[in-house]
């Protein structure tokens, strides 16, 4: 018997929850395939949202009708916002959180969603059925649908290693998936194996907490979303413990029992998030490495040692964790371990996330070779938004590199060589002074409400924020008089506020009151404070950001050209083989893209730039 949907999301990860959450949003009907029901939204790895560049993605996710900001601020327990020794430009919003109740939260809003039908299942194949898909349970289950969102996570062909010891799991003590990349390679999809790690977690009443560092949140925090109010979060502390000389002696002595270190692990690993073999190979003029001790719930027994991902034999993961003075009675609840998984590189898509081969079929999270939640859930949301599209005939959404964060992974994903599993930083975005945290309401508010992503109630108040900014600026063009300046700055004349507040010492709230008059409209306290300052990085950047305008003002004229489909690269006279090889591999969709394909080097863009114009 067929069941009929508008969209089949298959796993309950964080893109899949955000693919089902905003399609079942946009009116359509929506069934989410996982394994298990309890898993969904489920933190496997560590218990944290944000960081350098991830927090920029969640307020993105946030003003683009994502859920991830939201989770994020009812489960926090310590917010902390990263890099404040620098620019603005590079500040990160990050939080710990209470992994139980996120992934409660997390279910609730899926399970409690109309339109939304949660099956426990496991998807195997999907096949194109004319302008519709045919999705086969293992159980025999078949569902028609009219498009399909793969969101597998490290499910497919999972297999874990701990020393010697192999597991066929998609996570510890989790069934792995099998038989759906066979059913999409024989779609003429091409995939490839990845490798990630995750390291020990510690039972609490093991450690010596007196000799681990307490390191404590911001006690003026911030919450992701601009929906949050009266946000008076906990602040549970984390610490900090540093490896030792003796520690390193005895990874180095058992190096060759490290899986990934043998050979024995076929799938590549992340170069950002090493494991600590790899530091301990790579840096060897470096005496220790930092740890963090992280809760990973309120009152948790369960320790989370971020910074040790290890797939070393589980006896030398404790003995080397021994050596450390505040860990020399540790014990385990659970060992560190390697997991290499199925993956299909995402230069196999369009901008949309839809397939360049297969309409209707979109791919978002970890089968796409990326890491992290934030990285998930951002693909996730705009897989689901561009699915809803397509079944609702309406244009899709394609962020671009200047307007976010994630149109910048987006782009790096389609058009960049997979090498290793790809996770987002703030030198990543060549436009970052752009996309601060702060402006995500001015950057994608209007696009967010042209596909009809917000409620309404949620994009008044955005527009409210558009409308107290302007009201500052206004306001700053008013001139101050040499005794209001609070600080050492001198002027010798009434002087225009904004000019100023452009001088590096002063800050905007140095200035009289008046000046930034009117913010206080029914606004948090801490969005008050952020507006003003992202009004004072905006003057202070002002000439670095008319640069940025003007350069992307010159990429616009070549980004938005449109290829032809079918481009035989290998005919074209002048290209290098290997531009031949990758750009007949990615075939990217317009010139932008292809001049940005790893490998085309200035002499190959001539010739692609001279063989399109002539052709038009």
């Amino acid at each position: 018997m067929k069941h009929s949907f508008d969209v089949l999301v298959v796993g309950g990860g964080h893109a899949g929850l955000e693919s089902a959450l905003i399609s079942a949003h946009r009116g359509c009907s929506t069934i989410l395939v996982t394994q298990d029901p309890n898993a969904i939204g489920r933190m496997s790895c560590n218990p944290a949202i944000g960081g350098l560049a991830k927090g920029q993605m969640v307020r993105e996710i946030d003003v683009l009708g994502g859920n991830m900001g939201l989770f994020s601020d009812f489960s926090g327990i310590q917010f902390k916002v990263l890099n404040q020794s620098k620019g603005r430009s590079v500040w990160s919003p990050r939080a710990q959180i209470d992994k139980r109740v996120y992934e409660k939260i997390a279910k609730d809003k899926v399970c409690s969603t109309k339109k939304i039908t949660v099956c426990a299942g496991e998807v195997v194949s999907v096949e194109p059925k004319g302008d519709s898909f045919l999705g086969y349970l293992r159980d025999d289950t078949v569902f028609l649908i009219k498009t399909v969102v793969v969101t597998c996570g490290t499910f497919l062909s999972g297999k874990i290693h701990i020393g010697e010891r192999k597991i066929l799991a998609g996570r510890m003590g989790e069934e792995r998936s099998e038989g759906i990349t066979e059913s999409l390679k024989e779609l003429g999809l091409k995939s490839g194996r990845l490798k990630t790690g995750t390291p020990p977690r510690l039972k609490a009443n093991s450690i010596d907490w007196g000799l681990a560092k307490k390191e404590l949140g911001d006690k003026n925090p911030i919450p992701f979303s601009y929906q949050t109010s009266n946000f008076n979060p906990p602040n549970i502390p984390c610490f900090t413990v540093k490896t030792n000389i003796l520690s390193h002696n005895l990874i180095k002595e058992n190096m060759e029992r490290s899986p990934m270190f043998s050979g024995d692990v076929s799938g590549v690993g992340p170069r950002y998030c090493p494991s600590i073999e790899d530091k301990v190979s790579r840096f060897k003029n470096q005496n220790s490495h930092l740890l963090h001790l992280e809760p990973e719930w309120i009152n948790s027994d369960q320790i989370y040692l971020n910074g040790f991902s290890t797939s070393l034999p589980e006896e030398i993961q404790l003995s080397a964790l021994k050596k450390i003075p505040a860990l020399r009675n540790v014990e385990f609840l659970r060992p560190g371990y390697a997991i290499e998984y199925d993956f299909f590189p995402p230069a196999q898509l369009k901008a949309t996330l839809e397939s360049k081969k297969i309409p209707g079929l979109f791919f978002a999270g970890q089968i796409n070779g990326t890491s992290g939640y934030e990285e998930a859930s951002a693909q996730g949301l705009i897989a689901g938004i561009n699915a809803s599209s397509y079944v609702l005939n309406l244009d899709p959404i394609v962020l671009s590199r200047s307007s976010s964060y994630i149109g910048v992974m987006i782009d790096d994903l389609i058009t960049k060589d997979t090498l290793e599993p790809y996770r987002m930083f703030t030198s990543r975005a060549e436009y970052r002074l752009m996309l601060r945290y702060s402006n995500t309401f001015e950057r994608l508010s209007g696009l967010a409400k042209n596909h009809g992503l917000l409620q309404p109630s949620f994009y008044n108040n955005l527009k409210q924020l558009h409308g107290i900014k302007k009201h500052v600026f206004e306001n700053l063009k008013g001139s101050i008089k040499p005794e209001e300046i609070i600080n050492t700055t001198t002027i010798n004349q009434s002087t225009p506020a904004i000019k100023v507040l452009k001088r590096p010492e002063v800050k905007i709230e140095d200035l009289p009151v008046r000046f930034h008059q009117g913010t206080e409209r029914g606004l948090e306290p801490w969005l008050v404070d952020e507006v003003l300052k992202d009004v004072e990085a905006e003057i202070k950047y002002e000439g670095y950001i008319k640069r940025h305008l003007k350069e992307i003002n010159k990429v616009a004229k070549n980004e938005n050209l449109k290829l032809p489909e079918c481009i035989n690269y290998s005919k074209i006279l002048g290209l290098s083989n290997e531009a031949k090889e990758k750009l007949s591999f990615v075939n990217p969709e317009t010139l932008g893209q292809a001049l940005r394909v790893s490998g085309i080097t200035p002499s190959d863009a001539s010739v692609l730039l001279v063989n399109f114009f002539r052709s038009e």
